[in-house]
């Protein structure tokens, strides 16, 4: 699955700042702009995750795979 991301440069701090506006909530640093690059993949895992449990724990549902 591919997701687009948006690295901005932070020039208060240094490194960058990188989100994924698919997902709301779902953003990342980094010291370098691979660094963020790994990190956002990190955090996208962990938001589905954590919205997947949110999921099957309000409600009767099911969560499966779905390939685009």
């Amino acid at each position: 699955m591919k997701f687009q991301v948006v690295v901005r440069e932070d020039p208060e701090d240094g490194g960058y700042n990188v989100k994924c506006p698919a997902i709301p909530g779902c953003h990342s640093q980094g010291e370098t702009v691979e660094e963020a690059h790994d990190n956002i993949k990190d955090a996208i895992v962990a938001c589905v995750e954590v919205h997947n449990e949110d999921l099957l724990r309000t409600q009767s549902s099911q969560v499966v795979e779905v390939t685009l």
